[in-house]
């Protein structure tokens, strides 16, 4: 006959396998138990007219019906404001420019508000206190003018 290969520490680490799955299997049992003498909590949950959960049914008269074609979906379309509406064209002064670093600024004969200008923003070139037509962009720090040309 030949030896068995099964050792004593196999056997001893099988049976604490088999015992701690039973021990498993009892506590399983016990919450079952526990939870079903206790009633379970909430079998069912509502949501009220204002979204709160509660465990009675809503009242009925209290329901708002929704028309399905009032939902928006997405991004709605963008209204015509007023800054959409004026000339992007505008006329100005050159208050300041220095052409060893490439920026200036100009002042708006409208609202003689002060704009930011980079010489790659230049059509043509300018000089202190020539009058300009420019668009507005936005830039870092604010609004920039750029497609400056001398008028």
């Amino acid at each position: 006959m030949g030896k068995s290969q099964q050792t004593y520490s196999k056997s001893e680490k099988e049976k604490k396998r088999l015992k701690k799955r039973e021990e498993k299997q009892k506590k399983k049992e016990a919450r079952k138990l526990a939870s079903k003498e206790r009633g379970g909590g909430i079998q069912f949950a509502y949501v009220d007219h204002n979204g709160q959960l509660t465990d009675t049914p809503p009242d009925p008269s209290l329901k708002v019906k929704v028309d399905a074609e009032s939902i928006v979906l997405g991004i709605p379309k963008k209204e015509e404001s007023d800054e959409d509406k004026f000339d992007p064209v505008r006329t100005g002064k050159v208050s300041f420019f220095d052409f060893s670093k490439g920026f200036g600024f100009i002042i708006d004969a409208v609202n003689q508000e002060k704009y930011f200008t980079h010489v790659s923003g230049l059509i043509d070139e300018i000089n202190e206190n020539d009058n300009v037509s420019f668009e507005l962009e936005k830039g870092m720090k604010g609004m920039n003018a750029v497609r400056v040309k001398k008028i």
